[in-house]
């Protein structure tokens, strides 16, 4: 009988788009796919380890009660480094998951970041797991920076955005890829939306963001309606994150391809729109089910 390959999985990076990750695997798992490692960058990173530990479940649970309320309490705001520190979102993790080494899981699981003054990748495969995920997760100017061994260490999405290379390093014979970076720029990215219609906010702002773009913003944009295309700085800086991941990407995939490619399409999600995680977690099945007939050929 001859021996079933070792299959990797690689978890692309892409922000609030990342819960698309969990729909993909519960959808891979429905077809008796297994992996027995798995990589991940930035948010994928996330989701890889907890898949990794066992407990993809609770994961789930919690990001599907996430509100936006709970997401903009979530982010303890800073000027050093970035916008956020992320050490909200991380003690809540740490308080509510008991504590892993990357060695003790009961799946290999490997992260990817990147050294920041040397852009050097980094493969983080030892020591405390949460640690390894907050380093792949530190997006550049939004999250802060980790110093990791007296090294500074940003998101991996820079240099290895989906890390097939390190599934493949780590012993995966097929690599199965989900790629986030699928549907951010160009015809994708208006679907969704009215012709001509901007979208600035998200669906549910509370507190004083909200009264303030339902009140003043709303009055300058009918006032001035010629400025109302021009983007936010915000969205100017996380759009080219998006450029660069996006051709990142495509130019790794290209020396470096996975066996299977699962392509996500999530053109309208804001970067920070993680309250959306029913949406990403659906699309994360359906992206499975456009590639079905490719998987059962290659598995077989």
């Amino acid at each position: 009988m001859a021996r079933k390959p070792r299959i990797g999985l690689a978890l692309g990076s892409g922000s609030s788009r990342g819960w698309a990750h969990i729909g993909a695997i519960r959808a891979l798992e429905e077809r008796g796919v297994r992996p027995e490692l798995v990589c991940g960058t930035s948010i994928g990173a996330l989701v890889g380890a907890f898949y990794a530990a066992g407990e993809l479940d609770k994961l789930e649970k919690w990001v599907t009660a996430l509100s936006w309320r709970m997401v903009v309490r979530l982010m303890d705001l800073t000027w050093r480094g970035g916008l956020i520190r992320g050490n909200r979102l991380f003690d809540l993790f740490r308080a509510s998951y008991a504590h892993r080494d990357m060695a003790a899981l009961p799946m290999r699981f490997g992260a990817v970041a990147t050294e920041l003054f040397s852009g050097r990748e980094l493969w983080l495969q030892e020591g405390d797991v949460l640690d390894a995920v907050r380093a792949s997760c530190a997006m550049p100017g939004v999250f802060t920076p980790i110093v990791r061994n007296d090294v500074v260490v940003v998101d991996g999405g820079l240099v290895n955005p989906v890390p097939v290379s390190m599934c493949r390093a780590m012993g995966a014979e097929l690599v199965i890829a989900v790629d986030l970076s699928w549907g951010k720029l160009g015809p994708y990215r208006d679907r969704g939306r009215g012709k001509g219609e901007v979208v600035v906010a998200p669906r549910e702002v509370p507190g004083w963001i909200g009264r303030l773009r339902s009140g003043w913003l709303q009055r300058q944009a009918k006032a001035r309606p010629e400025e109302a295309a021009v983007p936010s700085i915000f969205e100017v800086f996380t759009t080219a994150l998006d450029i660069v991941e996006m051709k990142v990407a495509r130019s790794r995939l290209a020396g470096e391809p996975a066996d299977v490619m699962v392509t996500p399409l999530l053109p309208d999600f804001g970067t920070m729109e993680f309250h959306r995680a029913g949406e990403a977690i659906a699309e994360g099945r359906a992206a499975v089910e456009r590639m079905a007939p490719l998987i059962e050929q290659v598995l077989r």
